[in-house]
């Protein structure tokens, strides 16, 4: 990991928006009026998916994928300015929160303005065609950093987008050799001291699979070394295998208490149940309870934590990136206050730097401890909404729910849950 992140960044919210598809004019001024209510759900930073112009060769959809980019140093005519961008960024600022951006820098359109000036700048098979590590993403040229004048065009225009935003979410960072994340790193903190770097990490097959081809791919472990924070994709697929009856509640309880002692003691998780390219989270965990007691327990875990937009209203389809597919706004149900109230508990001290620990309570209820000397904060999430008790080293009593204020009982040691989030502290 960095050597000096700042271990406070585990307090942050990140909200995720996709410009073309948030307003009805998808546009970076139409986002400006969003930005109160977005900041009243306890919103640190926005990050804004790709803003560039997209590429129109070999393009997926009428619109084409954001993040194939024919031009990194413009932004996307049909959303706006560079003072619009500018414009945006203040206004971000004046509401008390801070901007970050998308960086993709793995590769570009297969039309860019890069590949028709430096084609060697771009990895070709043994034939001088133009070859990509994931055959999947066609519509993209993989870019070649064995190409040092590359690494200057890149970190300049890091440069100029530090100088507006507070952070960058870095698209496939494993695939772009660490090397050069650290020597980007190092010059944009000359442009803005304590910038802030999220990286797209990804989970063990990915990293087989890409190094089985002879190329560079970084791991979490090493990924930290240069990023403040990084995805929870390293234990994605076993929160699937539970989601999905494939797998037990103690088995990913057990992947998540190995993070923390895997990583570094200052490590940062940016926890999420949905981003842009997966499925919804109400669409994968449909009953409300269940979804209620899952998102309480996804801001509860150790790190910082991801909204994507829409999430707070429990939409469940998911935007497409490659055609106009606007959001729809109806409301499935309402998880701001949620949201609101996780965040507000996240800011204490307890849960920044308390010893952590997950616990497997059976019946699909999992427990979360807190323990900074002799304060501890228990919180308990029924994730299936099932009822059950929980032993607990508290001392019997009366407690105030953190999590909706209603008063818990602890008797003989025992807590009882009925299918509602539970948070007290002694």
């Amino acid at each position: 990991m960095a050597d000096d992140t700042n271990v406070n960044l585990r307090k942050i919210q990140i909200y995720s928006v996709f410009v073309r598809n948030h307003t009805a004019e998808g546009t970076l001024k139409a986002l400006e009026a969003d930005l109160p209510r977005i900041k009243t759900l306890g919103t640190d930073f926005v990050w804004l998916l790709p803003i560039n112009p997209v590429g129109k060769v070999a393009r997926k959809g009428k619109l084409g994928s954001p993040y194939a980019i024919q031009d990194y140093r413009k932004i996307d005519p049909a959303q706006g300015t560079w003072t619009d961008f500018q414009h945006l960024a203040d206004q971000i600022h004046q509401l008390g929160m801070k901007l970050m951006i998308d960086i993709v820098y793995n590769h570009t359109s297969r039309d860019s303005v890069l590949l028709k000036q430096h084609p060697e700048w771009f990895l070709h098979d043994e034939q001088g065609n133009l070859y990509n590590k994931n055959p999947e993403w066609s519509d993209v040229a993989e870019l070649d950093y064995g190409n040092h004048d590359l690494w200057d065009y890149q970190i300049e225009t890091l440069k100029q987008y530090a100088a507006v935003a507070d952070g960058f979410r870095c698209d496939v960072a494993p695939q772009v050799p660490l090397p050069f994340w650290l020597a980007a790193r190092k010059e944009v903190e000359k442009v803005h001291p304590n910038f802030v770097w999220l990286a797209e990490s990804t989970g063990g097959d990915y990293i087989r699979e890409i190094r089985g081809k002879g190329f560079w791919i970084s791991s979490d472990g090493e990924i930290y070394r240069a990023f403040d924070l990084a995805y929870d994709y390293d234990i994605d697929q076993d929160w699937h295998d539970y989601l999905n009856g494939k797998t037990s509640l103690a088995t990913y309880v057990n992947v998540l208490n190995h993070q923390d002692l895997m990583y570094p003691a200052n490590y940062i998780k940016m926890r999420n149940l949905e981003n842009h390219d997966h499925e919804r989270a109400h669409k994968i965990i449909a009953n409300e309870n269940d979804l209620i007691n899952w998102a309480a327990f996804s801001e509860f875990q150790k790190g910082a934590t991801l909204v994507y937009a829409g999430q707070e209203f429990g939409l469940t389809h998911t935007p497409s990136l490659f055609d106009e597919d606007k959001l729809s706004w109806k409301r499935q149900i309402d998880l701001s206050p949620l949201i609101r109230r996780m965040h507000e508990l996240s800011q204490d001290e307890i849960q920044v730097t308390g010893t952590y620990q997950v616990h497997d309570e059976g019946n699909d209820i999992v427990a979360v401890t807190y323990q900074q000397k002799e304060a501890q904060r228990l919180g308990i999430f029924s994730l299936q909404s099932k009822g059950g008790i929980v032993k607990t080293t508290l001392d019997d009593g009366e407690y105030h729910n953190l999590f909706d204020n209603k008063t818990i009982t602890v008797r003989n040691g025992i807590i009882h849950v009925t299918g509602s989030p539970i948070i007290v502290e002694n």
